[in-house]
């Protein structure tokens, strides 16, 4: 088997309601667009992989432009190589950020490829510790009212989810009051028996975050996430010294390496590889295997469908994130994918690769 061509396609949808995190400006407009982009890997025996992409041009020109000549002709089984050629091909200009959301997509493309060629699900071609995760119901964004915000995690709790997630850190860490006040509000609504989980999304600084999290103490929460600017380890590992609360992180970090140095400093009680960013399915596993040597959980972060299936092959997992606007999203671009239940959820079992086809009807609408 050889690749034939690598393509992509930009979908975006629009209709929906802007977020905003703590770092996140207010929006512009009250409507807003559901983007994805998608990744085509094309072989000589029919067979086709598919990947999911940070759905932004530039991710899209690198693996038009930069990336797509290393894979045309090669096997694609082999994909410890193929990483390792886009590695190198990016290096001067790509270790983070951009280029590495290119290369995670193409990864999770050929991982996919793969598996559906030896007629597997992705999971058990991992090799699976488990068949199903739990799941925390993620939101509660800052541009929510707090009636919002409550109606948005109750939901999740009626929907079987025993753990949920807002944010904190509001008007880049400026509403301490409101982040405490927006907090004690899902506790009475959530009730003693649901996990909390908060997430400043890098909004405090060290001093802050540490005096914040005393305050959060008082609300039972499972972790605090992102509590400071991620390139700040040192301030992420004090603040884990000063509080009770777990410091979760590592949705910004790429590669082994970058996890490497947040483990070993002591900056993360839990581990959070984004499956989109950090290199795909090949660098993720690597991660998750890392923590697992330090005796660390690992939360995936987003790209759940992805997530799902690296997760069933982690004993350390902690939880699986399960993002309401993700979920927005999965209902307009796939035919159809499953469904998390009683706060657990399962791939498909007998459907190949990641299991999910793009709607043909979204792409012939949305495609840019």
């Amino acid at each position: 088997m050889k690749i034939t061509n690598v393509t992509t396609t930009q979908l975006s949808v629009p209709g929906f309601r802007p977020i905003q995190d703590a770092t996140i400006p207010p929006p512009r407009s009250t409507t807003g667009n559901r983007g994805a982009l998608f990744v085509h890997v094309h072989t000589d025996e029919g067979v086709q992989g598919l990947g999911f992409g940070s759905a932004t041009s530039a991710v899209r020109a690198v693996i038009e432009d930069n990336l797509k000549d290393l894979l045309i002709g090669a096997d694609p089984f082999e994909i410890e190589r193929l990483w390792e050629q886009m590695f190198w091909r990016v290096r001067g200009y790509g270790r983070k950020g951009v280029a590495f959301c290119a290369i995670s997509a193409i990864d999770i493309a050929l991982w996919d490829l793969k598996a559906k060629t030896l007629g597997l699900p992705l999971y058990r071609l991992l090799g699976p510790y488990r068949d199903s995760v739990p799941v925390y119901g993620s939101g509660g964004w800052t541009n929510f009212s707090e009636a919002e915000l409550v109606e948005e995690q109750t939901g999740y709790v009626a929907r079987g989810m025993r753990s949920v997630k807002m944010k904190v850190g509001k008007d880049f860490g400026k509403s301490e009051r409101e982040d405490v006040r927006r907090l004690a509000a899902v506790r009475k609504a959530v009730g003693d028996d649901v996990e909390i989980l908060i997430d400043a999304n890098n909004g405090y600084y060290a001093k802050q975050a540490i005096a914040m999290a005393r305050e959060f103490e008082q609300y039972r929460v499972g972790w605090f996430e992102e509590p400071v600017l991620a390139d700040d380890i040192d301030g992420l590992a004090a603040v884990a010294r000063s509080t009770t609360i777990p410091v979760a992180t590592g949705e910004h970090e790429y590669t082994k390496f970058g996890f490497k140095d947040l483990i070993t400093r002591g900056g993360a009680d839990v581990v959070q590889p984004d499956v989109g960013r950090v290199g795909g399915v090949t660098e993720w596993l690597k991660v998750a295997h890392l923590a697992h040597s330090f005796n660390l959980p690992v939360a995936p972060h987003a790209y759940a469908l992805i997530a799902l299936h690296v997760a069933c092959a982690t004993p350390n997992l902690r939880i699986v994130e399960y993002l309401g606007i993700e979920e927005q999203g999965y209902e307009i671009f796939f035919t159809d994918f499953p469904r998390p239940k009683d706060g657990m959820w399962s791939p498909f079992a007998d459907r190949p690769g990641l299991g999910v086809e793009l709607n043909p009807d979204t792409v012939k609408k949305y495609a840019k």
